[in-house]
């Protein structure tokens, strides 16, 4: 029987992660059943939202997370605020331009503003930038995105640094952003909406995404293994 290949770190993020996730939910409860208007204050926030308009939540939603705040609010609130008006096709389109404008900010950003910098600063103290070798470039790019942990920007932030081609860090992004970030606003309009079905079919999806990469880097891991005997 083959040994398994999963990162022990990667099992310890993941309980941490679960972990967190249980603290907010206690939490939440317990000010709920304190008298919290928790469903005021989302239905506040969405109008917010709203009144802002779909140009200006997608230009946020192309540029905020590309210099680090969180993807997470956008996503989840997208089709709850803007399908009933736009439709869902144009909602999902919309996503998937400014995911894709997203990670190109990063990759800039990291790539020919951050690097030379410190490449510079990297030879002055004695030492040699790593570079990927081009038979890598899609196992990296592949293995970075669908890991889990570092937060969506330091993912493109480490790819941009390693100097992916901008073509593979592209398409490599762009495909695993597109999956999740659909995913995400379908969930996120059942949640909002208490769409029990929905909700189910969302949580389903994810879970199905999830062990798609996990897969994924188990078959990364074992083609470097293999690579490396």
């Amino acid at each position: 029987m083959e040994s398994s290949v999963e990162d022990p770190k990667s099992r310890k993020g993941l309980i941490i992660k679960l972990a967190v996730l249980g603290v907010v939910g206690v939490v939440v409860g317990g000010l709920v059943l304190r008298g919290l208007d928790l469903r005021g204050i989302i239905e506040q926030g969405l109008a917010l939202v709203r009144d802002a308009g779909p140009v200006a939540f997608f230009c946020g939603m192309a540029v905020l997370p590309a210099v680090g705040f969180p993807l997470s609010p956008f996503t989840l609130t997208a089709g709850s605020v803007f399908a009933p008006t736009l439709g869902w096709p144009l909602v999902i389109a919309a996503t998937w331009a400014a995911l894709a404008v997203n990670v190109s900010i990063t990759y800039v950003i990291a790539r020919w503003i951050a690097r030379p910098g410190l490449e510079k600063l990297t030879v002055r103290l004695g030492y040699k930038w790593p570079e990927v070798h081009e038979d890598n470039y899609w196992d990296i790019t592949l293995l970075a995105r669908v890991t889990p942990g570092p937060p969506f920007v330091l993912q493109g932030i480490i790819l941009g640094l390693a100097r992916v081609p901008y073509r593979i860090y592209l398409i490599g992004s762009a495909l695993v952003a597109w999956a999740y970030g659909t995913v995400f606003v379908v969930f996120g309009d059942a949640l909002l909406a208490g769409k029990g079905k929905m909700i189910v079919f969302g949580f389903s999806a994810m879970v199905a995404l999830g062990l798609g990469a996990h897969l994924l880097r188990q078959h990364l891991a074992r083609k470097k293994k293999a690579g490396l005997e």
